[in-house]
């Protein structure tokens, strides 16, 4: 198992790439390119997807009757290691796919391709690189450097190690052995800064924080050590200047 955690991103970093992505968008065109990006981006984090699950994924596999499905579900094909997985759908990817789907289903520009992910003016489905280059210009834009589209995996692969077991996050990530997802144990930035900010917020037994206190000296301050004892009388002779 490696000894360093995959790149994620804080939660403010995820927040300022979704705005970057759904934001930038100045003509009906751009608007509908714009909810694209934004819906797949948060495929990826949320439901951990491949950029290849991305594009290989069906309108089938993604609504119900028009509706956004309540659990996607990966098929063997569409994975590079052939296991098959379903990953619950969050509340915010369910909105997302409403929003992608009335802006890209619900108008005259439907074309007639099966696919999910299109080109905004072809039934031709989007590519890997495509995705790659979206979402390394929105990282550019939001933070200043370039974003893998598996950062986003992996963040979301990190955030569920926090709240659930192994084993579940093997599933949802479609790991054919558990030691590819035991890479997400190993904290990241926000896990250190919580124990540490838990740490100096605990109080000791007493029920007092553990932050130093004024009447406790500090580190930097020499001991008093107050008058010496005096010396039992008769033992030491008295000396007279």
């Amino acid at each position: 198992m490696s000894s360093e955690s995959p790149p994620t991103l804080e939660r403010d970093e995820c927040a300022k790439l979704l705005d970057t992505l759904l934001n930038n968008a100045s003509t009906s065109k751009k608007r509908r390119k714009a909810v694209r990006n934004h819906c797949m981006a948060v495929l990826m984090l949320d439901a951990g997807l491949r950029v290849g699950e991305l594009v290989s994924l069906r309108l089938s596999s993604l609504y119900f009757n028009n509706v956004p499905v309540r659990s996607i579900f990966i098929k063997s094909h569409m994975t590079k290691n052939k296991v098959e997985h379903s990953i619950p759908v969050s509340d915010r990817l369910s909105d997302c796919l409403r929003s992608y789907f009335s802006t890209w289903f619900l108008t005259d520009l439907v074309n007639g391709s099966d696919f999910a992910f299109t080109n905004v003016s072809t039934d031709r489905p989007i590519t890997t690189r495509q995705i790659e280059r979206i979402i390394c210009a929105a990282g550019w834009t939001a933070l200043g450097r370039p974003v893998h589209p598996h950062v986003l995996r992996h963040t979301f692969a990190s955030r569920l190690m926090r709240v659930t077991n192994s084993s579940t996050v093997q599933g949802m990530l479609g790991h054919k052995y558990l030691s590819s997802t035991q890479i997400y144990c190993h904290p990241n930035e926000d896990d250190k800064r919580q124990a540490i900010e838990s740490a100096s917020n605990t109080p000791d037994q007493s029920g007092t924080p553990l932050s130093p206190q004024k009447d406790q000296p500090q580190p930097d301050e020499p001991m008093n050590p107050g008058p010496a004892p005096a010396a039992p009388r008769g033992r030491y002779p008295a000396y007279h200047h």
